[in-house]
């Protein structure tokens, strides 16, 4: 390994050689907003908090199936609208130098966490901001009606109505369980953000410090009640650049690569000193088109512009055929995918027909943001938004291309800043709920993940219908007519469904690819 590189993490040579201590260093894409998932959207910041927290529900590793979290068990009762969660005992906060923890985890961190997302008089709710996208575009503020503390270990969740995704959707980031104690220590203080910033969770592994823009260490947490970590230290060493990436993983500098190019994956899978593993894609890639502004308030101006751009020259050139492209917000592998949803053409002239028929004017001047991060579903946004610059030329269009570091992109694009922007999504827990939310709106307005800006009433719905029947066939119907609506509306261009790839080096064991896109490092060693 390269000396330079781990001087630049500030890892001297006695620390991997001490007890014979294990460090897996994960590279990762970019650089979290914070360490609450409470208050973040991202697979980046979620990725960067994932191995301090858990929550009442997991993910069994690797699949979209819900386990025992936090919560040991629960009972359902009153036909889904009340959930009892058993809590797990004898549960070990993490420390640090200035915190230590004098009990255990119990009801009051879960009453604390759910309570600071939803209850107004909280005083953590404002902190950092005080904006809970996931927890209110998920709808939770409409579903909870009461969240009772019972006794130390038993909180009962009163819903408004039942919800048949919703112990998935507590397996999610944003439902993860912070300490309630180390909020009061930090509130007296004075200082509050530092929950945020400074995370204290339950964990596979506690968090050591932040070099922003650069690393961030972790450490086995010994007390760990789940699946246990297998290394000693784990490093995340922020590298935004594809290229960079790869050069650290050949060297050994980095163990997992999460985002390769497409590019380099022939030469990666000749390299035996490398692993390369790929799976199907619980994502979607799209260009969102902002409905409340001209002239995408009208539907025959989004449709026209969607006609214009090559998909399959995209797939062939930018992923190098590792992908399919989409006709519908879910992939052909989700139940309730309705096939039936044409694939949108590739037809320059009834673009220009289109666009005229809707009284728009060429030569028309748009902004097309472009994404500056990589992703599962976009691994290159830069080089998508230049085929498509010149793609949209052809009918009279001149595409300005912009973006802004991910953090402010994000925030913009809720904002409603954006003309037209790519955007894309990972499915977080396998429902096609966790999919068709992204376009619904609650009292007529876009949530913040509606990068369309777009709303439409049959559409929002059928989206609260399916969420309260479990009978799969009621839902399978609403959510292929949701498809139909977002066929016809053209909110957005539909780019892919990628095909995920990771890398890894030869000597990682138990690294276990997730549908949901997440990097989960306990149980994963180094030979």
């Amino acid at each position: 390994m390269k000396a330079s590189f781990w001087l630049g993490l500030g890892l001297c040579a006695a620390l991997a050689s001490e007890a014979n201590a294990k460090t897996l260093v994960y590279c990762s894409e970019g650089s979290p907003e914070n360490f609450q998932p409470a208050i973040n959207t991202t697979g980046t910041s979620f990725d960067a908090a994932r191995p301090v927290y858990n929550r009442l529900t997991e993910f069994k590793r690797g699949t979209t199936e819900v386990i025992p979290g936090l919560a040991e068990s629960w009972d359902l009762a009153d036909g889904g609208k009340t959930i009892t969660f058993h809590l797990r005992r004898q549960v070990k906060f993490h420390a640090n130098k200035e915190f230590k923890p004098t009990r255990d985890f119990n009801a009051d961190d879960v009453l604390f966490s759910f309570n600071r997302q939803w209850k107004q008089d909280n005083p953590y709710y404002k902190v950092s901001g005080g904006k809970y996208d996931y927890f209110n575009d998920m709808d939770m503020p409409a579903l909870l009606d009461a969240i009772e503390k019972k006794d130390d270990f038993t909180v009962v969740f009163h819903l408004k109505s039942p919800n048949v995704a919703i112990l998935a959707n507590l397996a999610m980031d944003f439902a993860a369980i912070s300490s309630a104690e180390y909020a009061d220590f930090l509130l007296k203080k004075g200082t509050p953000e530092q929950l945020d910033q400074t995370p204290i969770g339950t964990g596979a592994f506690s968090f050591v410090s932040y070099q922003k823009d650069a690393v961030i260490r972790f450490k086995k947490n010994s007390d760990y009640f789940g699946e246990k970590a297998l290394v000693d230290d784990l490093v995340y060493a922020i590298t935004p650049d594809a290229t960079a990436r790869y050069a650290k993983l050949k060297a050994g500098e980095c163990h997992v690569n999460g985002y390769p190019r497409p590019a380099d994956l022939a030469e990666m899978q000749k390299d035996a000193s490398l692993k390369v593993i790929n799976l199907s894609g619980l994502n979607v890639a799209y260009w969102a088109f902002n409905a409340q502004k001209p002239p995408f308030d009208k539907k025959e101006a989004r449709q026209a512009l969607s006609l214009a751009i090559d998909r399959d020259a995209i797939v062939k050139d930018v992923y190098l055929g590792a992908a399919e492209k989409a006709s519908t917000l879910i992939p052909r592998t989700m139940w309730a995918f309705n096939d039936s949803v044409p694939q949108i053409p590739y037809d320059v002239e009834k673009a220009k027909q289109m666009l005229a028929a809707a009284g728009v004017k060429t030569p028309l001047d748009i902004d097309l943001w472009y994404m500056p991060v990589s992703r599962p579903y976009n691994p290159n946004g830069k080089r998508i938004g230049e085929m498509m610059q010149a793609d949209l030329a052809k009918i009279g269009v001149n595409a300005k291309l912009q973006t802004y570091e991910w953090g402010e992109y994000r925030k913009r694009i809720a904002n409603g800043d954006p003309v037209t922007s790519q955007y894309g999504w990972t499915g977080d827990n396998g429902d096609p709920d966790n999919f068709f939310f992204l376009r619904g709106c609650q009292g007529g307005k876009p949530g913040n993940s509606n990068a369309t800006k777009w709303c439409n009433a049959e559409f929002d719905d059928l989206l609260v219908k399916a969420r309260v029947t479990s009978d799969q066939a009621e839902r399978t119907k609403a959510y292929k007519r949701m498809q139909e609506i977002e066929h016809d509306e053209a909110p957005e261009l539909l780019l892919v469904h990628s095909t995920v790839y990771e890398a890894t080096r030869a000597n990682v064991e138990g690294y276990k690819q997730s549908p949901l896109g997440t990097h989960i490092f306990e149980g994963v060693d180094l030979k």
